[in-house]
Order: structure tokens, then C-alpha cells, then sequence
């Protein structure tokens, strides 16, 4: 049995995933699309619309074979950290490609890209250095060192999706066997659409109309717009803790947060004082330098009281968790958990536990944001898909 790996978040799971996951399976001519899904709080700094379980589900009813989590160290991260986790996951689950989306209406060798980023790292690091424009921020240092390395590219290949395919290209190539990297065009809604017409549409769009409280069911399969009727999360929910947090903490103890740096815990003390919700908080606090996503990245941090230590810890004890599969999908676990790398978790007991403790933090505060959410660790079990 062969293996398609996707990474992905579904926050919610929409049509264009649909599609994904049919190219996925088409173009790879795989028995099995293994799906390594953020949790409960994602790439961008943002907590999952709702949560883990439901969202694999979702996957799993709409063509994955296989879902497993990309926990907290790796998944609130910065696009080569996201990618470096995420691939060290599929290698480990044994998948022959890697299917992701990409805005590129052109054709892109991502897989010669990915070589070139490798092989010339030194220079690409000096190039970064010597980057001295004070008020750029980090992607768009990226976005100009890549104009640099790939003059052919378009100027538009500065998505979020593009920079995320180059990630994972480069992170595969480091392997002995990588994986074959297949980019599929993102059909009819780019990643930052809010708009709402057809049947696909971007996720941004389509939380933006669950806050509208419009309607999204031409948008979304069955089961994600029934999911959505129990409870949505948002960064509302958890505004109280994190101003809570960010008025009781001097600056000198915020300096010990992940990703402190450059004097920003006074700017976020200051903000929390005077806004009266969280995107009031971000207007005040964001920059050209200080974009959006690193903010909230670091309000996630803030919010789980997390230190460079823990982090440090948990990539020091990486395993697999597994959050459901198909029966093609529970067949193909069978086969490669002996293979694996990585030790692969179907349920968290105590042992389990002291080295998942980043993940079960993030996912007890994550609970408080509703009280429909059920226990997110302790008790579950892979949710087992009945086609």
C-alpha cells in the first residue's frame, strides 16, 4: 500500500479540501491520503474554529484514510518549523508524496526548489543577514530574498500556500528518500478571499461569515455545517485570559515567554490595558514589523505561560498521535507502526502524558473557550470512520 501524505488544518473543513483530497488520490495514485492535522490552535496564531476531533472527522468522511496530529511545538509556528514537524511525520508514517495546494497559476519545479534552498544555505543565510531594512518584517524579508533566489517566479508566489510549499520542499529534500511533492492550483477562492459566491471558498471567508452569521452551507459538506451548529471558538473566547494574563505579568517575567524579543512585552502590556477586545488589542499593537500573525502567535504563547524550555522539551519527544482513521486507513497504521520512527499514540494515559504535556495544556485552555467541548486527551480514542 502506497501513501499520499497532505498537511493541512481545516479551520472548518470546506470544499476546496474536498477537492484537495480528490486530487490527492488522483494524481498520486495512492490506496491510502494520510492527513497530518494541526490541532486545536494553528499556524497563524489562531484557535481552531472547532476542534481536533470534529475536524478529523469531518477529513475522514470526505476521502482521508488517516489522521493524525501535528501537536502544538510544531503546529504554532513560523512556515519552516510547521513544515519541518509536519514532514518528519509523514516520512515517519512511510508516505511516497506530498500533495499541497499552491496560487501559482503556473507550473513550479518545487521539488528542484527545494534542492537549491538546501544546497545554498549558507549563502541564502548570509543573504537574510544583510538584510538591514529596519521596519520589514519577516515575510517580507522572505518574499524579497525569494524575488532574489527565483527571478523567473511571479511576484505573486508570495502566499502564505507558496511559502509553505517552498517549506516543505526544502524540509523534504533533506531526507535519503523524500517524498514526491505534487502542487495543486487552489480552484476558484485565493487564500485571503472573502468572498462567498460558488461552491468553494476560502476557510478565512467562510469564518468571516460565521461571524456575519451567514449562511455557509453551499460552502461546506454536511458534517463540517452540523459540527458548526454545536459551538464556534474564536480568539474572543479567550480574550479574558489573555488580558488577564498580560496585566498580571511584569516584564521581566513576559521576557521569559517563547518569542519575547526586542522590548515587545511592554507594547503588549500597554495594549491590553486600553483595548476592550481582542481586535482591538491587534490594531493596537501591529506594525509593518510586528505583522498580525507573529502577534498572535505570541499571544498564544502568552497564553499557555509558555517558555523556550517547553518548547525545547517537546520537539525533544516527538511521537505521533492518532486521531481516527478509515479501515483501508487503520490497515495501513497496522502496517507501518513497526516501520515508524516515531513512536505512534493511539491514546493518552500517564506516560503518554509527560511527554505530550505542551499539547494537553493547549488543549485543557482551549476548552474553556466553550462548554460544549468535550475532554480533548484523557479518554480518547482514534475516532473509527464507517464508510
Amino acid at each position: 500500500m502506497e501513501a499520499c501524505g497532505v498537511i493541512v488544518e481545516y479551520n472548518p473543513f470546506h470544499n476546496g479540501h474536498l477537492y484537495h483530497l480528490q486530487q490527492a488520490r488522483a494524481q498520486s495514485k495512492a490506496e491510502v491520503v494520510v492527513a497530518v492535522m494541526s490541532g486545536n490552535f494553528l499556524q497563524r496564531g489562531e484557535p481552531a474554529v472547532i476542534d481536533k476531533w470534529k475536524r478529523a472527522e469531518a477529513a475522514l468522511a470526505n476521502g482521508a484514510d488517516l489522521v493524525v496530529e501535528l501537536p502544538f511545538e510544531w503546529a504554532v509556528q513560523s512556515a519552516d518549523y510547521f513544515a519541518k514537524g509536519a514532514v518528519a511525520i509523514l516520512q515517519s508514517l512511510k508516505c511516497t508524496s506530498l500533495c499541497f495546494g499552491t496560487d501559482s497559476a503556473v507550473s513550479i519545479d518545487y521539488q528542484a526548489l527545494g534542492r537549491r534552498l538546501v544546497d545554498e544555505k549558507e549563502v541564502i543565510d548570509q543573504l537574510f543577514q544583510e538584510m538591514t531594512q529596519p521596519n520589514l518584517s519577516y515575510p517580507e524579508k522572505m518574499a524579497q530574498l525569494t524575488r532574489h533566489l527565483f527571478p523567473t517566479l511571479p511576484q505573486s508566489e508570495n502566499s502564505p500556500n507558496h511559502i509553505l510549499g517552498l517549506s516543505y520542499s526544502q524540509e523534504n529534500t533533506k531526507y535519503p528518500s523524500p517524498m514526491t511533492l505534487i502542487p495543486i492550483t487552489r480552484k476558484s477562492a485565493p487564500y485571503h478571499s472573502t468572498n462567498l459566491s460558488g461552491s468553494i471558498a476560502s476557510a478565512t471567508a467562510i469564518r468571516q461569515a460565521l461571524k456575519e452569521e451567514r449562511a455557509i452551507e453551499k460552502v461546506v459538506p454536511s458534517e463540517t455545517a452540523a459540527q458548526l451548529l454545536d459551538y464556534q471558538v474564536s480568539w474572543d473566547d479567550f480574550w479574558p485570559y489573555l488580558q488577564y494574563q498580560l496585566a498580571v505579568q511584569s516584564p521581566e517575567s513576559l521576557q521569559q515567554i517563547y518569542q519575547m524579543n526586542e522590548g515587545i512585552e511592554y507594547r503588549l502590556k500597554e495594549a491590553a490595558k486600553n483595548a476592550t477586545h481582542f481586535d482591538a488589542f491587534l490594531q493596537l499593537v501591529k506594525t509593518r514589523r510586528y505583522t498580525q500573525v507573529r502577534i498572535q502567535r505570541l499571544c498564544c504563547y502568552v497564553l499557555l505561560n509558555m517558555k523556550e524550555q517547553d518548547i525545547h522539551d517537546a520537539w525533544n519527544h516527538p511521537s505521533i498521535r492518532v486521531l481516527g482513521f478509515t479501515a483501508v486507513g487503520k490497515e495501513y497504521l497496522k502496517k507501518v507502526k513497526k516501520q515508524s520512527e516515531l513512536p505512534i499514540i493511539a491514546k493518552i494515559g500517564k506516560q503518554e502524558a509527560q511527554h505530550y504535556s505542551l499539547t494537553i495544556r493547549s488543549d485543557q485552555v482551549y476548552k474553556m473557550a466553550k462548554t460544549a467541548i468535550l475532554e480533548q486527551n484523557f479518554g480518547r480514542i482514534p475516532f473509527s470512520y464507517q464508510k
